[in-house]
């Protein structure tokens, strides 16, 4: 059965089964002029443009193509088609800064990281805004990396007691390791109006630790770092699979080599930090963008 959203006084309501949005537009919640959206329409039209929705009878036809606009800011964007676009980022200061300091604070007692994590997480991603996936949420549980967190942690210890220069080194690779699983995880748990979206990082472990040794070897010649970190942002988009839309990352070393170094400047004066955290990730969104894979549009 298809689900229904309506734009009510700027704001996007739904989803709704197709028996429930029908028993909207009889009571005259839903009227003529209302902007409505399902599954497989290019873009946000009123209902009466819809045949047999209003003052008819019949399922209403779907047309093939694209996913549902943003209703960004809290007031509609228009129509159109939504086979790309840049993503963006929106959070408030205040809430930065306590959420932040309570992550720091409740981290010094290691054993709530995963929890922390988790609960961070879900809001950094819930303030993320995708051209065509309304509410953008993360579902990961914090039990699923428990494991592997205390598990690293308990070598991390050993390693530290034997102060061996191979094992540490060991170490470093398994740290890489760690992440790149935390990575497909993340990318996994993306949800949508409450929905998997159904990605994966299909990147493989070695390419991975590849591009992180060569992040570090790169700190030699101080600033060919920014660089790498551009081109491994380009390989990761690349390799997360599940969208029909492809994820590319527009930026280039030296936009995050001169960010990079404002930002690192403006943070030591500690106050500054929530203002320029914001504005480095609103760049970093910017500079990614959906386009369409083949002839095909929609995440």
């Amino acid at each position: 059965m298809a689900s229904w959203f309506y734009a009510s006084e700027g704001k996007q309501q739904g989803p709704f089964p197709e028996g429930q949005f029908r028993d909207l537009v009889a009571q005259g919640v839903v009227r003529p002029d209302t902007l409505v959206w399902t599954e497989g329409m290019a873009g946000w039209q009123k209902a009466a443009e819809i045949p047999g929705l209003i003052g008819g009878s019949g399922a209403p036809p779907i047309i093939p193509a694209g996913g549902p606009p943003m209703m960004g800011g809290g007031s509609y964007t228009g129509g159109g088609s939504t086979a790309g676009g840049s993503l963006s980022v929106d959070f408030g200061i205040v809430d930065f800064a306590w959420r932040t300091f309570a992550l720091v604070i409740g981290s010094c007692f290691i054993i709530p990281i995963p929890w922390l994590f988790v609960w961070y997480t879900q809001w950094i991603v819930s303030c993320v805004k995708v051209p065509g996936r309304p509410n953008l949420s993360f579902t990961g549980n914090a039990m699923t990396i428990v494991p592997w967190f205390f598990g690293f942690i308990v070598l991390a210890i050993v390693i530290g007691y034997i102060g061996s220069q191979i094992l540490s080194t060991a170490f470093y690779i398994i740290q890489i390791v760690f992440y790149w699983m935390l990575l497909k995880w993340m990318i996994a748990n993306i949800a949508s109006n409450g929905q998997p979206v159904g990605l994966s990082f299909t990147g493989s472990v070695l390419g991975y630790i590849g591009w992180n040794l060569l992040f570090a070897i790169s700190m030699i010649t101080i600033i060919g770092w920014a660089w790498v970190a551009a081109a491994q942002l380009r390989w990761t988009y690349r390799n997360i699979q599940g969208t029909r839309r492809e994820i590319v990352f527009r930026g280039t070393g030296l936009g995050i080599l001169w960010r990079g170094i404002v930002a690192a400047i403006l943070s030591s004066f500690i106050i500054p930090i929530p203002w320029v955290y914001r504005w480095i990730m609103n760049w970093f969104a910017s500079q990614t963008e959906l386009t369409p894979r083949g002839s095909t549009a929609g995440m």
